[in-house]
């Protein structure tokens, strides 16, 4: 995602990457903090040395993606403050109750940013009502819908016999595998019915998710990691991409999918609702597995419907998710911005 914001903000204007450090503490470990803390300070100096130097290369306008409790962002701010021009965050997660903690630091140093900024984008609905609930008053909140550069317009689909259904997705404990153990037991109630599915993905519950499915015998495949190129092939070889995306922010898989002119199975919640349309290009359950099986069992009997969500799916990424359309909106968004807040 971050390329991509560069490669949209670079249709606005000319823009660059100012820093390459990466700040982030997985563990919670308070002499990595201090490390990392002492390593943007160095950065900080480094960058406004540049600046002092080499004047044309002075920024107009700071933007940082993802700033959370867990990386913070421990340049931008200083750097807007110290040249006087516009700090904007695109993907701010709000933690308060990291506060305390291992994280407590890096936490309110997160939040300090995320009050300084003029214009806080937010890719999911979850996020935006955090930023606005906890945010200073003035501070400018917005919708930056999550987008990709799209793809060659598919082919017209012909259903396969029997229906292919898709998953794409990392193989985590947590909510991905939540989702796994949702999908098999949704499948389990189809055992009548004929499908297939592609599973691509893997990590460290590799193994969880491959008893999860053993039972299905040879109608399921586990194919493991897969190349950008082998998996615009499974995408488009597919009938429906099925992944309930359990608490998922929002979920690229989807984007992608529906951009390849595959319709899309998803759980309904707040993250899922910001990329797809139901009933446009894919479907929204309810989160128990019958309610996923029974909308599964409706789209694989009806294949020109099936087809119809299809179409829509790619329609509504052209329309909302392109590249193009994210650029149009930053352009705007980002134009008269003032200073903010400046701790």
């Amino acid at each position: 995602m971050a390329r991509l914001i560069l490669r949209a903000l670079e249709a606005t204007g000319p823009a660059e990457v100012a820093s390459s450090l990466r700040v982030y503490d997985g563990a919670g470990d308070a002499a990595v903090q201090t490390h990392l803390r002492a390593a943007a300070g160095a950065e900080c100096e480094r960058l406004l040395s540049l600046y002092a130097t080499e004047p044309e290369r002075r920024p107009s306008l700071w933007l940082s993606y993802h700033v959370y409790y867990k990386a913070p962002d421990l340049i931008g701010p200083h750097i807007a403050r110290t040249l006087g021009i516009p700090y904007v965050v695109v993907e701010a997660t709000r933690a308060r109750k990291r506060l305390t903690g291992p994280w407590a630091g890096f936490a309110a140093a997160a939040e300090t940013a995320i009050e300084a900024a003029a214009l806080v984008l937010c890719v999911s609905a979850r996020d935006r009502q955090a930023v606005e609930a906890y945010g200073p008053p003035g501070q400018r909140v917005a919708m930056l819908p999550p987008f990709l550069d799209l793809p060659p317009a598919p082919e017209a689909r012909k259903p396969t016999t029997p229906p292919r259904l898709l998953t794409v997705a990392m193989m985590r404990p947590g909510d991905k595998l939540a989702s796994y153990r949702l999908l098999a037991e949704s499948l389990g109630l189809l055992a009548a019915r004929p499908w297939t599915l592609d599973i691509v993905g893997d990590g460290p519950a590799a193994a969880e998710v491959s008893a999860l499915f053993t039972p299905f015998g040879p109608r399921v495949r586990l194919l493991g990691a897969c190349a950008p190129a082998e998996l615009a092939a499974h995408y488009r070889a597919a009938d429906l991409l099925v992944w309930p995306g359990l608490n998922e922010a929002f979920g690229m898989v989807y984007l992608e999918a529906q951009a390849q002119g595959l319709p899309v199975l998803a759980i309904d919640n707040a993250g899922t609702g910001t990329v797809i349309r139901d009933g446009i290009g894919g479907r929204l359950t309810g989160p128990a597995p019958e309610e996923f099986a029974a909308a599964l069992a409706a789209l694989l009997a009806d294949p020109p419907a099936l087809r119809a969500l299809g179409r829509g799916a790619r329609a509504h990424v052209e329309a909302h998710h392109a590249l193009t359309a994210a650029a149009d909106r930053l352009r705007g968004l980002l134009t008269g911005l003032p200073l903010g807040r400046m701790p």
